[in-house]
């Protein structure tokens, strides 16, 4: 792979040296064709070709001179024309050291009619010193290949969409208000790379048409870029509540996450390229069902202000070989292209819990090393978030040090952080401050010991429920403890499933309370709980 000025001088090598075919693997035209427009002019510049000696081919208008724009053949508008032009000019008019650009290619996958024809006019073009350059994004038949190079050019980088965006608002900066400075073209720049170069032009054309260019402006950047990659295969684009910001308790892990979140910043990351750093790549979460685990993914997406992107290992399965592996590279080639993001990998241990067996004939250990591969060689700010409930599931190579920047075990929220998660939710859907009577908190807090968040928000739910159907919409202290006295948790119907889990997690992974995994000790089933149905009537 190959990045705009790396790409330009290797395509002025290979024409130097009159390599017969060249295949550039691209989906910008326009971007490519700007790059060799600017090889023509420094080959004639410096003599090394004859003025009226590059052509490009197109449907809508034949054959044309590269640099000048003057047509040459415009009859010429189907890919078989193109060729026969370009053997007209080695065999009929002798003329030699000619480049042709064909930028509408038919099937050349294979061994076919167009292939073949395309082999003949290559090797007449060894004889005659002429390159023939193929603009495409599809596979090229193998025969074909070893005639000539293959040059990859990427989408642009942070770098070069810096330089699209600054030269793009610096020709309205004498016509219109323009806000952004050093620092917010730069958190553009990183927002829209990836993305191809008409695609960000677009952008910042439809932010001009404002009359004005504010700061408040990059909220419509990360929007566009949402929706440019809305409909993306293998990947879930998840809308995210801007209240998910704080999800209760969880303080060591908050206080982790809000240093990575420092690393987003421009200044920062020009400094860890400086250093040959890459960005933070993720951390994997385990621990007790219903703790906060996945609600933590969406937390960070909220506040670090990043598009939340859900990776379902179930989805990139296919029933064909070598289909799973190429959807699962598909996907996280996506999840590069979305960048800056966040990737969201729920129970990632049902995905790849077959590794190491034969019963899928291997394909859930090629993707575990596909996964984990990527996942230490991935450049892009995509920051992964994988969850896990089941840890006897996981395959070990996830958990060894260098895979995830932290793991991190998510336990029975503490009595504080039960506390903090009812004010959320007391606030959220009932609209009441909890704070404002602390004995009745207090009593809260000790009904719901050994909760899980999940069985706090459902509880504090429920009343809400309760109270909208009532007609006075009131609610009174009794209907609220009898609500939570009728919950009987997973700690008190699995305490050994839960106790198995915290042994594992304190010996392997850091807690993300930050305190001790297993302080509170599990509530004792002193008496057999009887549930009942719960109403106003």
């Amino acid at each position: 792979m190959s990045n705009k000025s790396e790409c330009k001088k290797q395509l002025k090598r290979y024409l130097i040296a009159r390599i017969p075919l060249i295949v550039v693997n691209t989906i910008e035209r326009s971007r490519i064709l700007g790059i060799l427009r600017d090889v023509a002019e420094e080959m004639v510049k410096d003599t090394m070709i004859e003025e009226g000696s590059f052509f490009v081919h197109t449907f809508s208008r034949g054959i044309y001179d590269i640099r000048t724009g003057d047509a040459v053949d415009e009859g010429a508008v189907s890919f078989v024309s193109a060729l026969d032009f370009a053997a007209d000019m080695m065999r009929t008019q002798h003329r030699d050291n000619q480049t042709l650009v064909l930028t509408e290619v038919s099937d050349i996958s294979s061994d076919t009619s167009d292939a073949q024809r395309l082999l003949d006019v290559v090797n007449l073009a060894v004889e005659h010193g002429t390159c023939l350059i193929v603009l495409t994004n599809k596979p090229v038949w193998n025969t074909l290949q070893r005639h000539g190079l293959i040059i990859s050019l990427d989408l642009p980088g942070e770098e070069e969409m810096y330089d699209i965006i600054k030269r793009f608002i610096d020709d309205y900066r004498q016509e219109m208000p323009i806000e952004w400075g050093e620092e917010e073209m730069r958190d553009a720049a990183a927002t829209l790379a990836g993305v191809t170069q008409i695609e960000a032009e677009n952008v910042m054309a439809a932010l001009v048409a404002n009359g004005q260019i504010r700061n408040e402006d990059m909220a419509e950047v990360r929007s566009a870029k949402n929706r440019l990659f809305s409909n993306i295969s293998g990947l879930e684009k998840i809308d995210v509540d801007p209240d998910m910001k704080n999800v209760g308790g969880l303080q060591g892990l908050r206080n982790w996450l809000d240093e990575k979140k420092e690393l987003l910043r421009p200044e920062k990351r020009e400094q860890m390229r400086q250093l040959h750093l890459q960005p933070p790549r993720g951390i994997l979460l385990v621990g007790v069902p219903g703790c906060g685990k996945s609600m933590s993914a969406k937390s960070i997406s909220a506040n670090w202000q990043l598009p939340l992107y859900r990776l379902d290992f179930a989805t990139v399965q296919g029933s064909y070989v070598g289909q799973s592996e190429q959807q699962l590279k598909d996907a996280l080639t996506t999840a590069e292209n979305v960048s800056p993001c966040i990737l969201w990998i729920d129970e990632i241990e049902k995905g790849l819990s077959g590794a190491g067996s034969s019963n899928d004939g291997g394909v859930s250990t090629r993707m575990v090393g596909q996964f984990l591969f990527w996942l230490q060689e991935c450049k892009k700010q995509v920051f992964v978030v994988a969850t896990a409930n089941d840890v006897s599931m996981l395959p070990s190579e996830l958990l060894r040090r260098g895979r995830f920047d932290e793991l991190f075990f998510v336990d029975l929220p503490t009595a504080e952080e039960r506390r903090e998660i009812l004010a959320l939710y007391f606030a959220r859907y009932l609209h009441a401050r909890l704070a404002a009577v602390p004995e009745f908190a207090d009593k809260l807090v000790e009904l719901s010991d050994g909760f899980t968040g999940a069985d706090l928000e459902s509880t504090v739910r429920e009343l809400a429920y309760h109270r909208l159907a009532d007609e006075n919409g009131k609610l009174s202290d009794d209907d609220v403890i009898s609500t939570f006295e009728n919950v009987v948790p997973l700690s008190k119907t699995s305490p050994e499933k839960i106790e198995a889990i915290r042994d594992w997690g304190r010996e392997r992974a850091v807690p993300a309370s930050g305190r001790p995994i297993g302080e509170e000790t599990l509530p004792q089933a002193d008496r057999l709980h009887v549930r009942r149905v719960l109403t106003r009537h």
